[in-house]
């Protein structure tokens, strides 16, 4: 005699099968209904059309979020390995074009131990940045949400910048409006960081002019323009897309005894050379 248990079990195996076969049995039909008319939301599904660009009661572009009492971050529409700007463009002086080949084959980042990284290596990490503006104070902040977990302060009150500004890897930064654009122009850097996830380098002479534009809910327009005649021999341009994510927010992250990516910390792991101090 067969056990009711065992009855039981194979009763609701057969039932499984049989949802599961009606179910696969819909999806060509499911998926030939996007067709011929651009759809890409998965399963032949169109993506929704991105939302007009949200703004305060008085037309002011809003960059914190979808409204001013809701949370937003952003991250970047590129890979975060892709370079901030096309390398055929990029004019290295010698020097600089010699650092930036080594760092691509040893990848001793500072972003790695967990050091702030200005310019456009900022928005290039995997959880992205949020805006917080307060227009009260004249005050535009945006923070790192993984990896330093730090801020930068950008003056939107009209002052200029200071004659000798501390050097600092997010430098004296001074911003305001064009329109829907935010720009922000930012002087007074260090050499501790890399300008992009590949690996640019600078000097103490960077000078950079970033434009930001909300073109709907979903996207800010991001361009960059670098001005460093110690690394460069012209200015060049450069910048990428910034997306949104609804509904999210800065979250706990400890940057600390947690690397799992040996191979940003040595190199190409062909050798490690221990003999000296690695000084990011």
């Amino acid at each position: 005699m067969i056990p009711k248990t065992l009855l039981a079990f194979a009763a609701a195996l057969a039932l499984g099968f049989v949802v599961t076969s009606a179910s696969h049995a819909q999806e060509p039909q499911q998926q030939g209904k996007g067709k011929g008319k651009g759809g890409g939301g998965g399963r032949g599904k169109a993506a929704a059309p991105a939302g007009p660009t949200p703004r305060t009661p008085d037309g002011k572009v809003i960059f914190g979020g979808e409204t001013p009492g809701k949370n937003g971050v952003w991250t970047p529409g590129i890979g975060i390995n892709e370079p901030a700007a096309k390398l055929e463009n990029v004019p290295f002086l010698p020097w600089a074009k010699a650092v930036y080949d080594n760092r691509q084959k040893n990848e001793l980042e500072p972003h790695t131990r967990c050091k702030p990284s200005g310019v456009a290596r900022q928005f290039m990490t995997p959880y992205g940045v949020e805006f917080t503006d307060f227009p009260e104070i004249g005050r535009m902040y945006i923070f790192d949400i993984g990896g330093p977990h730090t801020f930068r302060e950008i003056y939107m009150d009209g002052r200029g910048h200071p004659d000798n500004p501390p050097p600092s890897n997010y430098g004296h930064s001074i911003g305001w409006w064009e329109g829907d654009t935010l720009v922000v122009d930012t002087v007074g850097f260090n050499e501790d960081f890399w300008l992009d996830r590949r690996g640019l380098p600078h000097t103490e002479q960077l000078h950079t002019i970033e434009r930001f534009t909300r073109t709907n809910k979903n996207t800010i327009d991001y361009k960059l323009t670098i001005d460093d005649p110690g690394a460069y021999e012209k200015p060049f341009d450069g910048g990428f897309t910034l997306r949104y994510n609804e509904n999210q927010e800065l979250f706990e992250y400890v940057c600390q005894q947690n690397d799992q990516a040996p191979e940003l910390m040595v190199g190409e792991k062909s050798a490690v050379n221990r003999s000296s101090p690695i000084v990011p």
